[in-house]
C-alpha cells in the first residue's frame, strides 16, 4: 500500500509510513476477527461485508471541518 497526501504525493516519511502499515495490520485483524465472529454466530458474509462498507461510510475527515470554517477571533478567515 501506498499512502499518499492531499495532493497525490507518496508519503515518504518512514516514522508515518510504519504507523500507518501497523494501523492497517491491527484494522485487518479486528475486521477479520469481527468477520469470524459474525458468521459463527449466524450472520451472512454479505450482511457482514454491508456492515463493515456502512461502518467505512460513516469515517469523517478530522480536518475537513477545521479547513473550512477556521475563525479567528469569531470571524470567518
Amino acid at each position: 500500500m501506498i499512502w499518499q497526501d492531499k495532493n497525490g504525493a507518496a508519503l515518504t516519511c518512514l516514522e508515518k509510513v510504519r504507523v500507518l502499515r501497523e494501523n492497517d495490520a491491527e484494522l485487518r485483524q479486528i475486521l477479520q476477527d469481527a468477520f469470524e465472529d459474525g458468521i459463527l454466530m449466524g450472520a451472512s458474509a454479505d450482511s457482514m461485508l454491508r456492515s463493515f462498507e456502512a461502518a467505512l461510510e460513516t469515517l469523517k475527515d478530522p480536518t475537513a471541518e477545521v479547513c473550512s470554517s477556521r475563525r479567528l477571533g469569531g470571524e470567518e478567515l
